[in-house]
């Protein structure tokens, strides 16, 4: 078994100020079709949700919609304890099927770019691109072109996006998908270290996480 380096000490680390997501009545369409309705549900520092259902429950439209990405037809998505000025959208990460990375750059580049992007003022809770690469076991590649690499580590370089810019709430769309066993290990401590900063997590899956704490959404259990 491949051995999972701790992590490295991170002496600047600040704990997230005490956040509430916060869902109600909660209805959502695709295709012309309602596929969520009357739901809601709440997240607070510190704390995680697992969503489950079969193919079609509505797992990612959920993730979709509280990422701000799809309408609601009705109800309510709120983040408190947020400073009046934070939008939204700018207190999440969306994790989704697609990696949403640039095949002709490099590893480090894809990075920096995301970074630059997402970042809006600095914070001592995010990671440098080489740092980010190193936690998810990339750093070797750090200079290899996207397109070269295989399925397993662009995704592993889309998680190292979650950590280049502090974020307080991961929206994970199965997250584990193309990922192995050390991988998938990897991951888990990720999560972990974000709960542990204050951060929440809402991830969509069929897989087991390593998060035996969390609590669990179960969409269409009625259907």
């Amino acid at each position: 078994m491949t051995d999972i380096p701790h992590p490295p000490s991170r002496p600047h680390a600040e704990r997230a100020s005490a956040l509430r997501l916060r869902v109600e009545d909660l209805a959502v369409a695709r295709g012309g079709r309602r596929v969520l309705a009357g739901l809601g549900c709440s997240l607070s520092s510190g704390e995680a949700l697992i969503v489950t259902g079969r193919n079609g429950a509505g797992k990612s439209t959920l993730l979709r919609a509280l990422a701000g990405l799809l309408p609601r037809l009705s109800g309510s998505v709120a983040i408190e304890g947020a400073a009046e000025a934070e939008e939204p959208a700018t207190l999440l990460h969306y994790l989704a099927h697609a990696d949403g990375l640039k095949a002709p750059l490099t590893a480090r580049e894809n990075l920096e770019f995301w970074a630059q992007f997402l970042g809006e003022e600095p914070d001592r809770r995010s990671l440098p691109p080489a740092e980010a690469l190193e936690r998810v076991g990339l750093a070797h590649l750090s200079e290899t072109p996207v397109a070269m690499l295989s399925a397993g580590q662009k995704r592993r370089i889309a998680l190292a996006r979650l950590l280049v810019v502090f974020r307080p709430l991961w929206l994970l769309d199965e997250p584990t998908s193309a990922l192995d066993a050390a991988s998938r290990t990897r991951l888990a401590r990720l999560m972990t270290e974000h709960r542990a900063l204050g951060g929440m997590i809402i991830a969509a899956t069929h897989e087991p996480l390593g998060l035996e704490d969390a609590r669990e959404l179960a969409l269409g259990a009625n259907s």
